[in-house]
């Protein structure tokens, strides 16, 4: 792998989100909503962007690929990692996203070169971690937390549950 593969315009945003990870973790520990906010934000724009703007200056790359799927769990679990030290996610949330990331990691064989195979199931994981962690931090944000917590508690196991059924199917398949 060459410098160049690395140093691609959608590898650097992948990089500002990374970069985002300790601060908003940080932010959501010490209650600054407003920040962790900013910081969430700043996140998902450039999870957004990164796959387009890769494909559209033909930077796709597996390592690209490897990095911007490690970065969203790394973000994830540490989100959800601060979140559940403050009671506001279950803890088995963010045990099992970085569980599952490395079983998807090692079902693609990744680190023999090979790009990530996702699953219908996985993806749809992948961005309820996001849209669980925005949504608890959304609520902290404008104060309304009381009103909606129990919806938030009840997502969260669903996704707990499906992160498992997830799981489940990839290890099946892979036994199969």
């Amino acid at each position: 792998m060459t410098t160049a593969t690395i140093a691609t315009w959608a590898n650097a945003l992948t990089g500002i989100r990374l970069c985002a990870v300790l601060p908003m973790s940080w932010s959501v520990l010490n209650g600054n909503w407003p920040a962790a906010a900013a910081l969430f934000v700043l996140a998902v724009i450039t999870d957004v962007l990164d796959g387009p703007l890769a494909r559209r200056l033909d930077q796709v790359s597996a390592f690209g690929g490897f990095a911007d799927h490690a970065t969203d769990a790394l973000f994830v679990t540490c989100a959800c990692t601060a979140l559940a030290l403050h009671g506001l996610v279950p803890i088995a949330l963010p045990v099992l996203i970085p569980l599952a990331f490395l079983q998807y990691a090692l079902d693609s064989h990744v680190f023999r070169g090979r790009a990530l195979r996702p699953n219908r199931l996985g993806r749809v994981n992948g961005i309820s971690y996001y849209v669980v962690a925005g949504v608890v931090i959304g609520l902290h944000l404008f104060d309304l937390w009381e009103a909606a917590s129990w919806l938030v508690q009840i997502a969260a196991w669903l996704l707990v549950g499906s992160t498992l059924v997830s799981m489940g199917i990839r290890a099946r398949a892979y036994l199969a």
